[in-house]
């Protein structure tokens, strides 16, 4: 998407600020979310307390965007393109904030969990971490470019994400109702995934943002839907803990044969 010049460069010089803003923005956040993944796989706790005490930096930036923007929708009364930028931005800050607190959240989790034996079902959880990292990183290359077309694949990619949520959620719930003194680590993970399926979910707000931005409109498409409720996994997931279990329960439900009424 080409750039158009303005009469006043100051406006210009001002457009290109928030924009830098923005990516500054999103590269502190990713940086934040690769050093929390990278403590949950290394069980280092100082990693994850410096995404914690991080965190601020992020919220100060948002700050300044908010500011910024009112600014210049006040003094530059923006029209068309401009103003779908200026909006944009303001939204996106938003969606990059959250990320950076959902990093931070993984982060906590991380050194609550670096206090237990280590159990081989930690693995999943990064490996959906560097699947929504990714998307954040093209996002942001999205951004940068002013590639709708780019946006609109990594909107596509929440699909895969939510269903390695459902995955690992099934997965968990079942580790746990075998081995009930796993529930603590357990717990901390379906939290970690939790929040990464979150990461993925601001990731497609602000694609939804470039493509209006860029075009002026919504998505042609309708967002991808998480198909499966927690009460169909979990149900899944009993069933696969204990069979037997199932298999009575379905009995039970069976209803008796309806008796004929007696004849006067």
């Amino acid at each position: 998407m080409a750039t158009q010049q303005h009469i006043v460069s100051s406006y210009d010089e001002e457009l290109e600020h928030l924009n830098k803003t923005i990516m500054q923005m999103g590269g502190i956040a990713e940086s934040q979310l690769d050093r929390a993944i990278q403590s949950i796989l290394k069980r280092d706790s100082a990693m994850a307390q410096k995404v914690v005490k991080g965190d601020h930096k992020v919220d100060e930036l948002e700050h300044e965007v908010a500011n910024f923007t009112v600014r210049l929708l006040a003094l530059r009364q923006p029209m068309a393109v401009d103003l779908r930028n200026i909006i944009a931005a303001l939204k996106i800050s938003s969606d990059i904030e959250r990320i950076a607190d959902y990093a931070s959240n993984v982060a906590k989790r991380a050194i609550a969990l670096s206090q237990f034996p280590e159990v081989n079902l930690v693995q999943t959880v990064p490996r959906m971490g560097r699947q929504v990292q990714q998307m954040f990183k093209n996002i942001l290359d999205a951004y940068a470019q002013r590639d709708a077309e780019k946006a609109r694949r990594v909107w596509k990619s929440d699909e895969e994400v939510d269903e390695m949520y459902t995955s690992i959620f099934r997965e968990l719930l079942t580790y746990m109702m075998e081995d009930p003194r796993s529930i603590t680590v357990c717990t901390h993970l379906v939290f970690m995934a939790k929040n990464l399926e979150r990461v993925g979910d601001h990731v497609t707000n602000i694609a939804e943002n470039i493509h209006f931005f860029v075009h002026g409109k919504p998505m042609p498409e309708n967002r991808p839907k998480f198909e499966e409720s927690y009460y169909k996994v979990m149900k899944q997931a009993e069933q696969d803990a204990f069979p037997e279990k199932a298999k009575t329960a379905k009995k039970k439900t069976k209803k008796a044969p309806r008796k004929k009424p007696a004849k006067e």
